[in-house]
């Protein structure tokens, strides 16, 4: 199926590691113009290598989007390079463990500024180029948002936030044209979630133990298949499809436990 996407510029914020690497590489295969914003590294410029090797064209900003000032510089460097911007996807995020009882007043300001300002910052200053492109925006959220977790109450604040956003942003771009959705992942096996597993006594048996409740298929959700729904949603493929979350993760987030209760380990 021909997304439609070839030649749109599409900027991936935390584009160069795990769901944010598979969405840039998808977008890249579908002929669109991912722009890579990401702190560099060695996994990232492995990640930048398929795409060079593929002759799949790209931009990549090293850059931290820890500012208004930064967003504004990141959105200004696309438009000076490329000329145009069609679709946003607001992918950074990191899940710190600042919790209620254990946190601060400060590291929760921090962790909303690590995870929630520059969503709106980037849709923000990108906004004008939608408005010409009558393009898309894509917030990645997280199945904290709805479910919780515990111990992690400046995550789930931002995630849940990026979801009314989600909502919120639909509701005003409505007239222009623009669309605005989320995905919601849960379980993704990324190198962020390896070495998360890794502070365990037994990664091993913790993995098993979240997998086993996960209904189908008893196993993680895959960066690829995340970025295969992104994809979608980014393109005219989805052209009425606005203000919605939409839940990727082999059913793990809503269906009924008891799915998994007898299945075989």
């Amino acid at each position: 199926m021909d997304l439609g996407l070839h030649d749109k510029v599409i900027i991936v914020t935390g584009g160069g590691l795990g769901i944010g690497a598979a969405i840039s590489h998808a977008c890249a295969a579908e002929g669109a113009i991912p722009v890579v914003i990401n702190n560099d590294g060695d996994a990232i410029q492995a990640n930048l290598e398929i795409m060079r090797r593929q002759n799949q064209r790209f931009g990549f900003l090293p850059m931290w989007l820890d500012s208004p000032e930064s967003c504004r510089s990141a959105v200004e460097k696309t438009l000076a390079e490329f000329g145009r911007i069609d679709a946003l996807v607001n992918n950074i995020g990191i899940n710190d463990n600042v919790g209620l009882e254990h946190g601060t007043p400060e590291r929760f300001m921090t962790s909303l500024q690590r995870n929630l300002w520059h969503y709106y910052s980037m849709a923000h200053f990108c906004l004008p180029a939608l408005k010409e492109s009558r393009g898309s925006i894509l917030n990645t959220s997280s199945k904290v948002a709805v479910t919780g977790q515990g111990g992690t109450s400046g995550y789930a604040a931002a995630k849940g936030a990026q979801l009314a956003l989600t909502r919120e942003w639909a509701v005003e771009l409505a007239p222009l044209g623009i669309r605005v959705n989320a995905i919601v992942p849960s379980e993704v096996w990324t190198p962020a979630y390896e070495i998360w597993l890794s502070t365990f006594p037994n990664p091993e048996e913790k993995k098993a133990a979240i997998t086993r409740n996960i209904p189908l298929g008893a196993r993680m959700t895959t960066p690829a298949e995340i970025a295969a729904t992104a994809v979608f949603l980014l393109s005219e493929r989805s052209s009425h499809t606005t203000g919605q979350h939409l839940f990727v993760d082999g059913g793990y987030a809503h269906l009924d436990r008891a799915s998994t209760a007898y299945r075989p380990t």
